[in-house]
Formats: structure tokens, sequence, C-alpha cells
């Protein structure tokens, strides 16, 4: 099971740094501009996600973000997998840019983000999150990412239909999302 984990978190590594390279202004989609990390920290259930390797097996996921002393946020993210296992994965996410917490830099705590410190973060974009911090979208600038946030397992079917609309507005393709099953 160790060695399972182990991959799997060196997968979600290669696939974060896969995708780091997105400067196309023209292309990206826009974010909230500002979060308030007081009150986006705690737990956020997926509701769903687009395909992505390292979650390949992930029936429930959920992330726990804490701020820490040094304005950075300690990620903790749990996959329960098809066969009932719990996963995790632990991490530290950091602002691209000073005093910008709408972009995020992400690096999970592995082997190989380790063995290569400055090629291993990924990009966690805040799209969009409502008024009282309840729901959200968080993606990737090149879109190949995408998670429905919320801070209960399951949303009535009006905010779930506000999400992806606002989704699709900003060039995400909903149609292959997976959402989140029961039990």
């Amino acid at each position: 099971m160790a060695m399972r984990t182990a991959l799997m978190l060196s997968c979600m590594t290669l696939a974060l740094v896969g995708c780091a390279g997105s400067n196309d202004e023209h292309r990206t989609p826009p974010t909230t501009q500002q979060v308030d990390l007081q009150r986006y920290q705690g737990t956020w259930y997926e509701l769903a996600r687009l395909p992505m390797f390292f979650q390949r097996n992930c029936v429930q996921s959920e992330a726990r973000y804490g701020l820490r002393e040094d304005g950075r946020i300690d990620v903790n993210n749990r996959c329960k997998e098809k066969d009932g296992q719990w996963n995790e994965a632990k991490g530290i996410a950091e602002a691209q840019q000073p005093g910008k917490t709408d972009k995020l830099w992400v690096q999970f705590d592995n082997w190989f983000s380790r063995l290569a410190p400055g090629l291993t973060k990924g990009e966690y974009w805040v799209l969009y999150h409502d008024k009282d911090y309840r729901v959200a979208l968080v993606g990737h600038p090149n879109r190949e990412y995408l998670w429905l946030l919320s801070r209960t397992p399951a949303i009535t079917d009006q905010e779930r239909e506000e999400l992806l609309s606002i989704a699709r507005k900003q060039g995400y393709d909903t149609s292959k999302l997976i959402w989140r099953q029961e039990g």
C-alpha cells in the first residue's frame, strides 16, 4: 500500500509539473482576483473534477487547507479509492505573486519534489467562490484541470447548475466531469 501511495503521489506531481507552463494571457480563464484565505481555509469536498491520472481511482476526494504563520497554506488532500482505501497527499501552497491570493503554487511532499523542488509546483487558480465561501471552482489556466468544490458533500441543483454555467463560460469542458460517488 505504501508503494502504491508513493507512486500515486509521484504521478500527481509529474502531472502538475507538466501543466505548469501555460502563460497565454488571451486564453487563460478569469480568476476571483482576491481570495480571503482566512475564510477559504478548512475542508472542501470535491463534487466533480475533470479526469486526471493521479485521481483515476478516486470516488470521493476532499481537501483541507490551513493558514500557516509564514503566510503559506498547508494542503492535505484525501482520496477514497474504489476499494474503500483512503490515500493522502500533503503539501504547501503559496501565492504566485506576493499579495495576490487567487493564483497559487502547490507543491506536494514526496520523493520527487525533494529531488527536484523547483520543478514540481502545480498551478492552483481559484476561478470562483460564492460570497459565503460555501462553493468554489478551482482550475488550471490551460483548462485541463477543474474541480467543483463545496463545504458539504452535496449541493442543490441550482448551485450545481450555477457552478457548471460559470465553468462553461470560462472555457472548461464540463461534459467530461467525473462526479463524486456517495457511500
